[in-house]
């Protein structure tokens, strides 16, 4: 465990920016990760550097060069860490608008047939492909989740995969029940019926809990928002396969090697995400002894997965004397309380309590938290479970069981307060 090593924790939370106050509001618990995790120190300085760089990309002097070499360090950085070998990786404007890229590439360029999906999709993957059939006139098939796990597996989606499924779309990881998805066995359970299916995965939840294996998946393309996993909004990262980098896409006309990026990138975004790469590399080197980097970024996220999972074991069935959320009267666990599936976060509601006045209470006692509302966001998954909204608690591996300990002792006085009103 991450915490058992004498002076690692106090580590790895002094390379992260406001790790335990908020420039706002003054001393706080981060339980909003979900929402964007903490940013490295590391990529705030870069980002500072490169924004005061005047140079662009292919020009002939040093500066240009320069560029030119950070970029291609950070696509070497994401093979490693995504374990990508093949294929490519650019950046965009964000995660959502990089979905929204591939999943037209793909809908637009594959010949008549069906588009496959599943309701446990944030609306980032959904609404692109959605839009696109439309236009395209394919019909477009969303397999029902599972309510009571809160995940969706390749059981579901078999019943709807047919020889001419082109597209398909895979989400990761649930930012709104937390649980994961076995993307490789969804994947193979497609390539059986249809094996030249274009799929496409929505990573964006699932990147800073570490495990990234694309290698593994037997995709087509894989997204991440970086701000999510440590670095800064303003880009996403993209990996597309050589398939669907075959398929006709937008670009420049006649610009040479058909490349998926629009106009000239932002070499400090590149070069955060390079920052990220090496923080991972860096945990990997405290939890293990590992000799080569790829191997010690899977220890990292080996390592991740399981300090989240103990923080949210704490969280739900109590720490030192605290008892834990399924212990609470009136409080109900999305997804169930053992749920292996779990990714460090954990939704609840409050009887007699709405979810945004938990959320100001817990506020109120220096932990933040965030309402998921049953709205264009997370509709699909609380309307099912006649909830109009839920307390999204979401943890990362720089929280600690005292921060979760604080947490529940907010939680106790608040659900006593509510039950004895």
């Amino acid at each position: 465990m991450l915490m058992e090593k004498p002076g690692l924790m106090d580590a790895i939370r002094g390379r992260f920016a406001h790790v335990d106050s908020c420039p706002f509001e003054g001393p706080r618990v981060f339980f909003e990760n979900a929402g964007g995790a903490l940013t490295l120190n590391s990529v705030v300085e870069t980002s500072a550097k490169f924004a005061a760089i005047p140079d662009n990309q292919g020009r002939d002097n040093p500066a240009a060069k320069a560029l030119v070499a950070f970029i291609d360090k950070a696509k070497d950085d994401m093979r490693v860490f995504f374990n990508a070998p093949q294929g490519q990786f650019f950046v965009g404007e964000s995660g959502t608008e990089l979905l929204f890229r591939l999943i037209r590439t793909a809908i637009v360029g594959t010949p008549e047939g069906r588009v496959l999906g599943s309701t446990l999709e944030h609306p980032a993957s959904r609404s692109a492909a959605r839009h696109w059939a439309e236009v395209a006139g394919k019909p477009h098939i969303l397999v029902a989740h599972d309510d009571a796990t809160g995940s969706v597996g390749p059981e579901h989606y078999a019943p709807e995969i047919t020889p001419d499924t082109r597209v398909a779309t895979i989400l990761h990881t649930s930012p709104v029940t937390g649980m994961g998805v076995d993307v490789a066995a969804i994947a193979a359970e497609i390539r059986k019926v249809s094996p030249d299916c274009i799929i496409i995965v929505d990573g964006i939840q699932h990147a800073a809990h570490g495990r990234l294996d694309i290698a593994s998946y037997d995709v087509d393309g894989y997204v991440i928002s970086p701000y999510k996993v440590f670095s800064r909004h303003g880009y996403g990262v993209a990996w597309v396969s050589d398939r669907l980098h075959a398929v006709k896409h937008e670009h420049l006309i006649d610009a040479p090697g058909n490349p998926w990026e629009f106009g000239t990138r932002d070499t400090g975004a590149y070069v955060t995400f390079s920052d990220v790469v090496d923080y991972f590399d860096w945990l990997g080197a405290q939890v293990s002894d590992a000799a080569d980097r790829r191997a010690r970024i899977v220890a990292a996220g080996e390592a991740i997965h399981a300090h989240e999972t103990r923080l949210t074991e704490a969280m739900i069935h109590g720490v030192g004397n605290l008892k834990g959320l399924k212990d609470m009267e009136g409080v109900t666990i999305l997804g169930g309380i053992d749920n292996p599936r779990r990714e460090g976060l954990v939704s609840i509601t409050v009887a007699g309590l709405p979810a945004p006045e938990v959320v100001t209470q817990l506020r109120a006692r220096g932990i933040r938290t965030h309402t998921r509302k049953a709205d264009h966001y997370s509709g699909n998954i609380l309307t099912p479970l006649g909830l109009d909204a839920a307390v999204r608690v979401s943890m990362c591996h720089y929280n600690t069981e005292a921060e979760v300990a604080q947490f529940l002792q907010a939680m106790r006085e608040i659900t006593e307060a509510a039950e004895a009103a």
